[in-house]
């Protein structure tokens, strides 16, 4: 059974830098990995997504503050981000795709919570 986990949130002053990490456990799958956000009354936005070929994708609201990397050895994501405005204050989940017969689903962390905050 997949299991998946997010790690390293918590408060930050704007300005400040945080590195968010998520892990999974079972057999996944190393197709594109790919980190969201919501805040309460809203959607769950994406925000990065990397790819089993090394691309990389970002919203427009992240992008040049946020970086997404992966080690497949690990089972492992994460998402450094610079820069926090409290715009950013949000619950980051990370999503992991993992084969369930002949489907490719996507397993959901339960989310972890970032705050920027003075």
């Amino acid at each position: 059974q997949v299991q998946v986990s997010e790690s390293g949130g918590g408060l930050v002053q704007p300005g400040g830098s945080l590195r968010v990490s998520c892990t999974a456990s079972g057999t996944i799958t190393m197709n594109t990995m790919a980190w969201y956000r919501q805040t309460p009354g809203k959607e769950r936005d994406r925000i990065a997504t990397f790819a089993s070929n090394g691309s990389t994708t970002y919203a427009d609201s992240v992008r040049g503050r946020f970086t997404i990397s992966r080690d497949d050895s690990k089972k492992s994501m994460f998402l450094q981000m610079n820069d926090l405005k409290p715009e950013d204050t949000a619950v980051y989940y990370c999503a992991i795709p993992y084969t369930s017969g002949t489907q490719t689903k996507v397993m959901w962390g339960r989310g972890i919570q970032v705050t920027v905050s003075s």
